[in-house]
Parts: C-alpha cells; sequence; structure tokens
C-alpha cells in the first residue's frame, strides 16, 4: 500500500500545482481491479476536484487540464482514472 500512498501524493502534487484547487479527493481504487491484466503497472483512481480553473471550460476541456497537469504519471503511475471536476459555483 505504500507505493499507492506514493502515487496519491503525485497526483495531489501535480494537480494541486497546476489548478489550485479548493477541494481535492482522490480515492485509490486500484484493489477493485487486482488481478485483471491491465493493473500491472499504475494505479486506478477517482479524483473529485473543484476549482475556479475550470470556469467557462467544457467537461473535455476540464479533463485536458487534468491530462495536461497529470503529465508523465498518467505514463508511469496511473493506469485507469476517473474524474469529477467541478467549478466553485457547481458544488
Amino acid at each position: 500500500m505504500e507505493i499507492s500512498k506514493d502515487r496519491s501524493t503525485l497526483i495531489r502534487n501535480a494537480l494541486t500545482q497546476a489548478l489550485q484547487p479548493l477541494t481535492l479527493t482522490i480515492n485509490d481504487e486500484s484493489y477493485l481491479h487486482a488481478g485483471h491484466s491491465g493493473a500491472q503497472g499504475g494505479g486506478h483512481f477517482s479524483i473529485q476536484i473543484i476549482s475556479a480553473a475550470f470556469e467557462g471550460k467544457t467537461h473535455v476541456q476540464r479533463h485536458q487540464l487534468i491530462y495536461n497537469a497529470l503529465g508523465d504519471l498518467l505514463k508511469t503511475e496511473i493506469h485507469a482514472i476517473s474524474i469529477n471536476a467541478k467549478t466553485p459555483n457547481e458544488q
């Protein structure tokens, strides 16, 4: 589980630096996928994020901002990610 904690910290740091979220919840759901062939080489995460950076952005644009912020983590530390991205007004 130590690796998961490190991955969550890496994700949190990248998203916080890029998007300055008001709230950010990261759930490691890797245990739900243990044993399936795609579960190797990265974790499965669910992210709930509220940031003013999403104002005026479409659903796709919000996800693109997150993917850009995560950068190489998507290649090495993250196998799958579920995203719920909202603006402060959408809480």
